[in-house]
């Protein structure tokens, strides 16, 4: 036996190699094999103890890698054996052990798993699992809660599993269903019937009388990952929690020890199954689950609530003051309002409006006397001590007051005007000798007839001698040259910015689709893109019948410098349409079909023969030669853009055809082609000769374009075969 000092330093020395080997998790491959001699059987106690924690401590450290716990953990199971089968161990070192058996289960299961010739690593698993079970139902009870906990890995190893990958199976979760049915070592079979029994033992706690509050909260612990893991047995162990009643020991001649004992069980089964609805939404006995925590939670309460049989305290004020006692202690009695004098018969001044008073030097007192300056300093303190509730009072009485003289009937016409547009006539004089009965007029007839009564001469002047003569502001200084094209470019900036913010926070759909709608009846993306593709296109058409088509008539154009606000506008489009071609391709789509009818309108004004400027199919190939080079071979952007369009002609089938030169893109070129074929028949003819040019140009074409040339044009089969034979 070692003297204490020696035993002091040999721990000293044995910390430090724990902190190195928390400091760096791939030290313990040195650390772990080196200690084990220290830590053995025969060390002394205080040296097992230090053992014990440091291996549970190693093997469910989060940091070290699973497969350096399974390389650690074979050499480790013979100390952990030792310690097991040495008689009357410390409780502590026991524990420890348990604990470390718990995390090294499923690490030693996977090593059989994958080496079935290692016969007697698993015989020592199997040694070490005996003896905890032998330990579950007599030991003390923190060792208990130690078996619990293993009894948990184990029926959780042993039970199948899910398979997320099978192909990987390194990163599957270690359980049975890894297990191959013709292991020598572990046969499934057996396994799995002895995780039922363990299961079964397990659940038996709750289903014994057992009031060890330790060992139940435990267990229900224990069972949560069983049910969130393994589904197999999940109905089997929410059904016997659902038997279980916590408050079977409950009565009233309980200890306080007893009584903490029963509740903290209560709340445990509470939470377990709080936790299932939470997690398994679509468990088939959630509704047995929210009746039983409903009912436990009542049961709780009747049975602990001490509160509930005593008589109530009576209910006194908050403030230690009662109605009755206020009155002799002459304090203000809660609810109560003081009382303002009412207002005087007769005409009401405004001194007399706000005067909530009835002391005479009060009313008396001129305030004007009071210096200004004095006055500033006085009213802030003033009214920041007034009470609020007292002060909101005051304004109450002032503002009835205020309403009932406003109901008050007034005598006459100008009365009446003067009492509907302005403040009411406070200090009126009241003629009572006669009051004709008036019909019920608002202010604004009363106005419109004393306005058309004759207007009396003040000094001999109408109003009508001194009115003012017209009056207009100077029409604006002329725009430059530069200025113009500036103020343009600031617009078509703006009109932009517009449809991007309207693209980002879409408006909600309130028009209904179909012929007869409107093209621009919200403030929503489409609308705003028919406004813009429709500046862009028809102010150079002179289709509207106003301004702009007059001042076209006239010779002003819209062109300064070489500046065009419909190029602009289209310069714009083009670029926003390009920008995100794939999700703006129906923009593109709405502006080209306004500026083939633009064209199809200029042409008819111009007259047949005449030259004009068409601006679709150089816009529509500009877009097309913009996006054909990022289309790949599943883009179904194209065929969109090719049906939707107003007109196609050889050039746009050039450019489609120019993507078989790519063998990954054949495919995209003939189904192009192919669905034109189909559903556009005025295009049918050019499509055929695309297809031609398919055929004899590009080998990779040549099978697909023979098929369909088959069907619409077989004579170019028929002459192009002597040629491939030769």
């Amino acid at each position: 036996m070692g003297s204490p000092g020696d035993i002091t330093n040999t721990l000293q020395h044995l910390n430090a190699a724990r902190n190195i080997a928390l400091s760096d998790s791939s030290l313990y491959s040195q650390v772990v094999p080196g200690l084990l001699g220290v830590i053995g059987v025969d060390a002394q106690l205080e040296l097992r103890r230090w053992g014990a924690d440091f291996l549970a401590e190693t093997f469910a450290s989060p940091v070290l890698p699973g497969e350096h716990k399974q390389k650690l953990g074979i050499p480790v199971l013979d100390t952990l054996k030792g310690f097991l089968d040495k008689p009357s161990e410390d409780a502590s070192v026991i524990k420890g052990v348990v604990q470390t058996a718990a995390s090294l289960y499923p690490y030693i299961f996977r090593h059989i798993i994958a080496n079935p010739a290692d016969d007697a690593t698993w015989q020592k698993m199997s040694s070490i699992k005996s003896s905890i079970l032998a330990r579950m139902d007599t030991a003390p009870s923190g060792v208990r809660i130690c078996c619990i906990k293993f009894v948990q890995k184990v029926v959780l190893v042993q039970t199948p599993g899910l398979i997320a990958d099978p192909r990987r199976p390194d990163q599957n979760e270690t359980s049975l269903a890894l297990v191959p049915r013709d292991h020598p070592i572990i046969p499934p079979s057996n396994l799995e019937a002895e995780a039922s029994g363990l299961l079964d033992r397990l659940l038996g706690v709750l289903q014994d009388d057992s009031s060890n509050a330790l060992i139940v909260t435990a267990t229900l612990n224990s069972l949560g990952s069983l049910v969130r893991s393994r589904a197999s047995i999940a109905k089997k162990i929410v059904a016997t929690v659902l038997n279980f009643n916590p408050l079977r020991f409950a009565g009233p001649h309980l200890s306080s020890t007893e009584k903490v004992n029963i509740r903290s069980i209560a709340k445990t089964t509470i939470a377990f199954l709080t936790n299932i609805l939470k997690r398994m939404p679509t468990n088939p006995l959630n509704g047995r689950i929210q009746q039983y925590v409903e009912r436990l939670k009542h049961a709780l309460v009747d049975a602990f609530d001490e509160a509930s049989r005593k008589r109530p305290a009576p209910s006194e004020p908050t403030d230690g003051l009662s109605n009755a006692k206020r009155q002799r202690l002459g304090a203000e009695v809660p609810g109560s309002q003081p009382q303002y004098p009412p207002l005087p018969p007769g005409p009401v001044s405004y001194a007399q409006l706000f005067a909530l008073t009835q002391e005479a030097g009060l009313k008396s007192f001129d305030v004007n006397a009071i210096p200004f300056d004095l006055v500033l300093k006085i009213v802030p303190p003033l009214l920041a001590s007034i009470d609020k509730s007292r002060f909101d009072n005051a304004l109450d009485a002032v503002r009835a007051r205020y309403l009932s003289l406003t109901q008050i009937q007034p005598n006459d016409a100008l009365s009446a005007a003067r009492h509907a547009t302005e403040a009411p006539p406070l200090s009126a004089d009241d003629d009572e000798d006669y009051e004709p009965d008036y019909p019920v007029e608002d202010a604004e007839q009363i106005l419109n007839n004393l306005d058309h009564a004759p207007a009396d001469d003040m000094d001999g002047m109408r109003p009508s001698d001194v009115a003012l003569g017209p009056f207009s502001l100077p029409p604006p200084p002329p725009l430059s040259d530069e200025e113009a094209v500036e103020c343009g470019r600031g617009a078509v900036t703006r009109v932009f910015g517009t449809l991007v913010a309207l693209e980002q926070n879409p408006a909600t759909k309130t028009q209904k689709a179909g012929l007869n709608r409107l093209a621009a009846t919200n403030h929503d993306r489409d609308a705003w893109i028919t406004v813009i593709s429709r500046l862009a296109t028809r102010s150079s058409a002179g289709l509207e019948e106003g301004m702009i088509k007059s001042e076209y008539d006239s010779g002003h154009s819209l062109t300064r410098d070489g500046f065009s606000l419909s190029n602009a506008i289209r310069e714009a489009l083009y670029t926003y349409v390009i920008e995100d071609f794939r999700r703006r391709i129906d923009i593109a789509i709405s502006w080209l079909n306004e500026e083939w009818y633009n064209d199809r309108i200029q042409l008819q004004q111009a007259g047949e023969g005449s030259p004009a400027s068409p601006q679709y199919e150089m816009w529509m190939l500009r877009i097309l030669d913009r996006i054909v080079p990022f289309l790949d071979a599943k883009d179904k952007v194209l065929i969109r853009f090719l049906s939707e369009i107003p007109s196609i002609n050889e050039s746009v089938l050039q450019r489609v055809t120019r993507l078989a030169k790519d063998p990954e893109r054949v495919q995209l070129a003939m189904n192009s082609i192919y669905y034109l074929l189909l559903y556009r028949p005025p295009v049918r003819e050019i499509c055929i000769d695309a297809l031609e040019d398919l055929y004899k140009d590009y080998d990779d074409a040549k099978t697909s374009a023979g098929k369909l040339l088959a069907k619409w044009r077989p004579q170019v089969l028929e002459t192009a075969q002597p040629n491939g034979t030769s």
